[in-house]
């Protein structure tokens, strides 16, 4: 049997596989059980900046005491902020005490002003890491790109000062510069950048005229975005890679492997096809590394990525004329 163990972000995975933030990851049986079927690591269902924000306006805008008491307001955002990080500081202490595969918690947040806090408390409760998943979308026509970009260096620089465990930056491919953005980004101190979060699409209900979710999950032949920047990028960033989106099979881990990932992150797939996927993923690279003589990952991880691939143009290639020359 192959070694399949790899190192992500200075951490120690049995193998590659990554079961990314999701409801999959929200309470503690649910980890035990990814751990059980085999998983490397899990990511903890993100803590959401933008949820508490609204729960706290929700809160304040609906409570009538506050009009009597004005430190009324302040009391009722600052219990109903502590609550919810109160319940995921416990998770993370929960899933800690009860396996022994890595546990990385994640915030999904848009600035950088009271994570800062939220963050040190996550180390404190044990996290092993902590993947910050940002996206700025850039739909505001009075902020130019650097604006925009600026948000992403602030959130991981404020983070990276309070905390000692390893940080993963999880970002879209979204940026006007795209590989200078994300080499800027890895020079920060972050040990990790997870290539690429996915986000609500947005879709318009016509007889209820509402607006709702489209392509809530990926489809394997998305993996394609991906895999093209980890290749073009996992030879120059000063971090590590984990490739997500589209990884639905073990060949899917495998692909990622070879452009440069050092670890991959799984959740649509476990939604489509269940968690029983997660055995026949490792079981597919275990006899792919048999098959091809490889004892260890470190033997063929980046073996196609941009630098080490014979043909280092194909990832560079956005027109189909010359693939599909002298085809009639």
């Amino acid at each position: 049997m192959a070694d399949l163990r790899v190192k992500y972000m200075g951490l120690e995975l049995k193998n590659p596989i990554i079961v990314g933030s999701s409801g999959l990851t929200n309470t503690v049986e649910k980890v035990k059980e990814i751990e059980k079927l085999g998983a490397g690591a899990v990511v903890l269902k993100s803590l959401f900046e933008e949820q508490i924000n609204f729960q706290i306006h929700k809160s304040v805008t609906q409570s009538d005491s506050m009009y009597g008491y004005p430190e009324a307001e302040d009391y009722i955002s600052n219990y109903t902020r502590d609550n919810s990080v109160s319940e995921y500081l416990e998770l993370i202490r929960n899933c800690k005490s009860s396996v022994e595969i890595p546990v990385i918690a994640s915030i999904n947040c848009v600035s950088s002003s009271e994570w800062i806090s939220f963050a040190r408390k996550m180390q404190e409760a044990g996290a092993d890491a902590l993947e910050l998943n940002v996206f700025i979308l850039p739909s505001d026509p009075k902020r130019n790109s650097e604006q925009n970009e600026q948000v992403y260096f602030d959130i991981a620089m404020a983070i990276i000062k309070e905390v000692s465990i390893p940080v993963a930056l999880k970002i879209s491919y979204y940026f006007s510069g795209l590989a200078k953005t994300a080499l800027k980004l890895s020079w920060t101190g972050i040990k990790g950048m997870v290539l690429f979060n996915r986000f609500f699409s947005p879709d318009i209900d016509i007889d209820k005229f509402e607006v709702t979710a489209s392509h809530v999950f990926s489809t394997p032949e998305e993996i394609a975005i991906s895999l093209r920047w980890v290749a073009m990028l996992s030879d120059r960033l000063h971090c590590d890679i984990a490739a997500s989106t589209g990884v639905h099979d073990g060949a899917g881990v495998v692909k990622q492997l070879l452009a440069g990932a050092k670890a991959v992150q799984i959740t649509s797939t476990l939604y489509k096809n269940g968690t029983g996927v997660i055995p026949e993923m490792i079981k597919f690279v275990d006899s792919w590394m048999d098959k091809h003589n490889f004892a260890t990952t470190d033997k063929f991880i980046g073996k196609m990525s941009y630098k080490e691939t014979e043909n280092p143009a194909a990832y560079e290639r956005v027109q189909f004329m010359k693939h599909f020359a002298g085809i009639e």
